[in-house]
């Protein structure tokens, strides 16, 4: 008897057992493949536009995503630096031979955690709650939660051209059930597909002629913890590629052949959109000469490359073909084929915020099996659904996350009121409040929340009030140090081709104007003693001081309608002149509360206006009669 199973020890499986155990709840984490543990099936990479701020927000809650990566990559950069703080993010090129064993050390130095072998095919179920798992062999584990954390694994079929391979990633063996008896429960099940491209043999490769593409000459951490692990000069290189009109006449000539294109797909099988597959690319977009892919390296320890941005369903002679048409590939010899593959997910519309299933009790699900692509999304969401199955445990409320608190907020939120059609990638561009959701400012956002919760350790808490008093105090000291315009300083002024300042000013009123950085004012004030980090989020913060308190006031509107909570038992037939697809949607959802209502596709602001009025004047009567 466990108090929580987790199945699945991907990044979701990992960041949910890890947590909960670190909770003190006595967790047992089933895989079946022990070997597999934090295995990066697909790219040798962490983090990425949107995707590196999230890391760093899993790190600011007490999560290992961020740590891991930090002591198994070979290159690191910030992407957008130059773009300004709103985008910016770190992404890293992962060791995958070291990652696993990083994550695996992680897990077992983790009291309270036990790790075992054994494939889940179905749950435990009395009266409508979970009560344990069934494995493939009829083996019982009763627990009082389980988090389905199960990856691509769900009746899942590889496809190359005209094969359809019954298997997992990487061969593996799949789990052949576990879904079939979800939607006998009630589950609605959806089919999603998703692709890997070519792993090629490094020295059958020409670099000589490829593009160098290096990391950062400045040393970065995901996690707010610990130092830099690598030597700025000793990162990997990766290289950039391009397709030419000879791979697009290949592809185009070879349409019928790919798993996609030639109708091998199972129907209602939908890929990624934001992740297509080279052959999907060359359609949609025939207007272009070329597309830019990359060579990663996917470890020191043996000479593999990862041909990013060129994922196929081709059959093998196809990818022949298509690989030698690209510069520097002429040669190139495959060792892995690229693949696409299929596999069952969960309708996330299902579950609720925190990662429970609204149809049975004491389930929860996080990763792909809720519809998601990516390491990061799946790590957000095990983190989440570990605390929040806790919190069930010790008969608290849930943690949600607002979508002004964090990315996973939005991530979250978006799935469980928009639900998905393909799988779901975390952008920039999906956050209203993305001047808030930064890189630099994540533990500033999620630690003191993570520590209430008992997410994060009091040793972390600690790092973090630092790093908090440390900000505080240069802020304190550039608001106290007052500028005074005499012959000296306006000479400074002049040297650096900036307009002196009419009167006498303090150095943080000063650091406001556009044209004054936190560097130039090194000319009045020693900030030596501070770190790197307390001065990018002072100059940050200071910079962008009007634009974030106009994010602050969108935001309190936002949280005056998510305080008008939406009772869990209206029935939404009652609520007059309302659209059918808007009552249909309501119905179907359930939302908490007016805010999560309103960004439901198919209601209109005219129906909660009517949903509003309902609830001010009709509900209560309703409920009395």
């Amino acid at each position: 008897m466990y108090d929580i199973i987790v199945v699945g020890a991907g990044h979701a499986g990992i960041e949910a057992a890890h947590i909960c155990a670190k909770m003190g709840f006595n967790t047992l984490l089933l895989s079946s493949n022990l070997n597999n543990i934090a295995d990066m099936a697909c790219n040798p990479s962490i983090g990425g536009s949107a995707k590196g701020v999230i890391v760093r927000e899993i790190d600011a809650l007490g999560g290992l995503m961020g740590k891991a990566s930090d002591e198994s990559h070979f290159q690191i950069k910030m992407l957008n630096n130059s773009k300004g703080p709103v985008i910016r993010a770190l992404r890293a090129q992962i060791d995958k031979k070291v990652y696993p064993k990083v994550m695996r050390r992680y897990l077992d130095e983790t009291k309270k955690l036990i790790l075992k072998e054994g494939m889940v095919e179905d749950i435990i179920i009395k009266n409508n709650q979970v009560k344990g798992v069934i494995l493939s062999d009829n083996k019982r584990f009763e627990s009082k939660i389980v988090i389905l954390t199960t990856g691509t694994y769900l009746n899942s079929n590889i496809l190359i051209g005209d094969e359809n391979i019954v298997s997992g990633p990487h061969g593996e063996k799949r789990s052949n059930f576990l879904s079939l008896n979800l939607k006998k429960y009630g589950i609605n099940i959806k089919r999603l597909k998703t692709g890997t491209p070519q792993r090629i043999k490094g020295d059958s490769i020409n670099f000589n002629v490829l593009k160098e593409e290096k990391g950062d000459d400045h040393y970065w951490t995901f996690s707010f913890d610990i130092k830099p692990q690598y030597k700025i000069n000793e990162q990997q290189k990766c290289y950039l590629v391009y397709t030419n009109a000879k791979t697009h006449k290949i592809i185009n000539e070879n349409l019928d052949r790919s798993a996609m294109y030639g109708g091998y797909l199972t129907k209602g099988a939908v890929g990624p959109r934001y992740c297509p597959s080279i052959e999907d690319k060359i359609v949609r977009f025939s207007d272009k000469e070329r597309h830019q892919l990359f060579l990663e390296p996917e470890s020191i320890y043996y000479d593999e490359w990862y041909l990013q941005g060129f994922s196929t369903s081709m059959p093998r002679d196809v990818q022949e073909k298509m690989l030698h048409s690209l510069e520097g590939l002429e040669n190139a010899v495959i060792s892995k084929y690229a693949y696409a593959i299929e596999y069952d997910s969960i309708d996330p519309i299902q579950i609720n915020a925190s990662l429970e299933n609204k149809i049975i009790k004491n389930l929860f699900t996080a990763g792909q099996i809720n519809g998601t692509s990516g390491y990061e999304e799946a790590a957000a969401q095990g983190i989440m659904a570990g605390i929040n199955a806790v919190l069930k445990l010790k008969k608290k409320e849930p943690f949600i996350l607002k979508r002004y608190d964090a990315y996973i907020g939005v991530l979250i939120d978006d799935l469980v009121t928009k639900g998905i059609i393909d799988p779901y990638r975390m952008l920039t561009s999906r956050a209203e409040y993305r001047l808030i959701l930064r890189h630099d400012n994540a533990d500033i956002r999620l630690t003191e929340k993570g520590y209430k919760i008992g997410s994060v350790s009091k040793e972390k808490y600690e790092i973090f009030k630092k790093r908090v008093n440390e900000i505080e105090k240069l802020k304190q000291i550039l608001k106290d140090k007052k500028l005074h315009i005499n012959e000296e300083v306006k000479e400074i002024f002049k040297i650096n081709n900036i307009n002196v300042p009419a009167s006498n000013i303090n150095l943080l009123s000063l650091l406001n104007r556009p044209e004054i950085s936190i560097e130039f004012l090194k000319n009045f004030v020693d900030l030596s003693m501070f770190s790197k980090d307390a001065i990018e989020e002072v100059e940050i913060e200071t910079k962008y001081s009007g634009y974030i308190q106009k994010e602050y006031r969108a935001i309190e509107k936002l949280a005056k309608l998510e305080e008008k909570k939406i009772p869990e038992d209206i029935d939404y037939t009652k609520i007059k002149n309302i659209a059918s697809e808007a009552r249909s949607k309501l119905e179907e959802i359930r939302p908490l509360n007016i805010a999560q209502a309103s960004r439901i596709s198919g209601v209109n602001p005219v129906d909660i206006s009517l949903l509003l009025i309902y609830l001010k004047k009709e509900y209560s009567k309703d409920e009395n009669k």
